[in-house]
């Protein structure tokens, strides 16, 4: 979000934007004019949050709506080809922005996008999720509607969003409306999950006092640090980190929700331990700091970094969030008891004690104090590091292996991109990269929603116009999500897809092997081009063997401003060692016979 400020007196201030505050500013109430209404104080707190872009599908619910976030002149309405797509966008948006926003339509584009909203609440995004609901006079009128399910009652939806967002607000009222609509905003920013917002449709059109055209900045009750909790807790990690031979560093993807990369980043510097992240936090960190040892993730980590991971008397475990993938089916060899994990408000000791109300940024801070330099585990490291080799020299023609490709994908970045690795295969091939200093990159390890990668491209591109993002995508997850490619050529986005065409669902028949694994093959690069249907705001190839594939990244790279789309042929089985692991365990997890009571 643009513009952080921060606060001397409260060293747990909440990260907000310039219009958002404590509650302190109070200007008086303005009369009532005619963009007083609940559409244009939707559309401005948008844009006070940071929002520039919103993306939706319009349909007759929320029509009215959509006017006043057209009439917005700080906002772009983005129209995406169906629902599930435009949470997906909103997803990688609220990656490259800090929060998102989309609006549907009541029911079927509620329901069409909480699959997307349940994955932004499972990788902790701030979203504002706005649905356009029946008119107020037909809640409990028992009357049937269209876009329901054929009964009086309207709240099966609000029913289904209650698990997949933090908190909901059902504006039939205006009287309450701002507080409500600014409630929500509030506490999506607050907890970085998404937040559910019901409009009823003939609301919007109507203007209010309440609506004042200067508003009122968004209140935040900050995360207050308990100092006595932060001393205890600072003491007793101080206490095994510095009486430990070789303690490590491992970052988790939930650094992000508690913005505390930077400050992790600074206890390195300052403690000298090794640093390695998990697959989740990849991007988070800088990769190309000295003490950089790579992704730990189990039986698919970097190369000697489980080794010194594994072997580490004491670990400080950043924000961790664990599942069967993420641990590549539960093969960490970490113990908990020498481990001190730090979640966004607690931190835990070994198997106990946990000291509570500590944000996870002055918990670093203040450690970085007490903590005593030491380099053994880096130089440990060192010591024992041997380079991977480069993929063995193709001979002319020869088909194009997947190691292959990523090796030229790596030859690509700078710190002008962004890497989006769609689930599956690309989750290891894509982890293996080493990121320039500010390139970006993004996964959605824990939802693992196929065809996620096409509509988080979209978002994220539109979120940092100055970055160029690198997709890599099946064929599987391709043919989930396809038509978002049209939503790209509309904005003019100059992305470079990689659809690797392998035939099907490679990930899932290394798990089971099944005819339900294969699909239709599709031309895709043929397809990208009807979809452009001649406007010239894309180029694609096809390519089998290297030589076709660094003639088509070298004019990848020339054509800056249009969309490159390389479809590369690949062999069903050419895939990653990692995902034979993988997919091994899970295979074993999943297969396991009930437990006989």
């Amino acid at each position: 979000m643009p513009n952080i400020p921060t606060s001397k007196k409260n060293s747990n201030h909440v990260d907000v934007p310039n219009n958002v505050t404590n509650g302190n500013h109070k200007p008086s109430l303005g009369p009532t004019t005619s963009d007083n209404t609940l559409g244009n104080h939707l559309a401005r707190r948008l844009v006070e949050i940071g929002i520039n872009d919103v993306f939706g599908v319009p349909g007759y619910f929320n029509l009215a709506l959509l006017d006043y976030l057209v009439a917005e002149p700080k906002l772009n309405l983005i129209g995406c080809c169906n629902e599930l797509n435009a949470g997906y966008a909103t997803d990688g948006y609220a990656r490259g922005k800090g929060v998102g926003a989309c609006v549907v339509t009541f029911n079927v584009g509620g329901l069409s996008i909480i699959n997307a909203i349940a994955g932004a609440y499972s990788e902790d995004l701030p979203i504002i999720c706005i649905v356009g609901a029946p008119n107020s006079n037909d809640f409990g009128s028992n009357k049937i509607l269209h876009h329901t399910i054929g009964l009086p009652d309207f709240s099966q939806e609000l029913r289904c969003f209650e698990p997949v967002t933090c908190h909901q607000a059902v504006i039939n009222h205006l009287e309450d409306a701002r507080e409500k609509i600014d409630t929500a905003i509030a506490i999506s920013l607050r907890e970085s999950k998404p937040v559910y917002i019901s409009i009823a449709c003939n609301l919007s059109t109507i203007a209010h006092p309440s609506f004042i055209h200067h508003s009122i900045p968004i209140y935040l009750t900050p995360r207050v640090t308990n100092e006595q909790s932060l001393e205890f807790g600072v003491e007793a990690a101080a206490k095994i980190l510095n009486k430990a031979i070789k303690p490590v560093m491992i970052g988790g993807s939930m650094m992000r929700k508690s913005k505390a990369c930077d400050t992790f980043m600074d206890m390195a510097d300052a403690s000298g331990y090794a640093i390695a992240i998990l697959p989740s936090a990849k991007g988070m960190v800088s990769e190309n700091h000295p003490n950089f040892i790579g992704t730990y993730w189990g039986v698919a980590s970097s190369s000697f970094c489980s080794e010194i991971v594994e072997s580490s008397d004491a670990y400080l475990l950043a924000g961790p969030f664990f599942n069967d993938v993420t641990t590549m089916g539960y093969t960490l060899l970490i113990k908990k008891e020498k481990s001190i994990t730090v979640f966004p408000n607690r931190v835990v000791i070994g198997n106990g004690p946990t000291f509570d109300f500590i944000s996870m940024k002055d918990f670093f801070k203040a450690l970085s104090k007490r903590l005593q330099r030491n380099t053994t585990s880096i130089q440990n490291y060192r010591r024992i590091f041997v380079p991977d080799g480069l993929p063995i020299h193709s001979k002319t023609k020869d088909p194009l292996r997947i190691n292959v490709l990523y090796h030229h994908i790596q030859n690509m970045l700078s710190c002008d991109n962004a890497v989006i690795a769609e689930c599956g295969d690309a989750w290891f091939n894509t982890q293996k990269l080493k990121l320039p200093q500010g390139c970006g990159f993004e996964a959605q390890l824990q939802y693992a929603s196929l065809g996620w990668s096409i509509g988080a491209t979209l978002g994220y591109a539109k979120a940092n116009p100055h970055k160029r993002v690198i997709t890599c995508i099946g064929d599987g997850g391709f043919q989930m999500t396809a038509q978002e490619i049209s939503t790209m050529l509309r904005c003019g986005l100059n992305a470079i897809i990689f659809l690797i065409n392998n035939g099907g669902y490679t990930t899932e028949a290394e798990i089971h092997e099944g005819p339900y694994n294969v699909i239709k093959n599709w031309n895709y690069a043929g397809l990208v081009e009807t979809i452009d249907n001649g406007e010239g705001k894309c180029w694609t190839a096809k390519v089998h063997c290297e030589e076709e594939l660094i003639e088509a990244i070298s004019i990848t790279m020339e054509k800056k401003n249009c969309l490159c789309f390389i479809e590369v042929m690949s062999h069903k089985d050419d895939t990653s060692k990692e995902l034979l692991k993988m997919g091994n365990k899970l295979a074993v997890l999943g297969g396991r016979p009930p437990i006989d009571y």
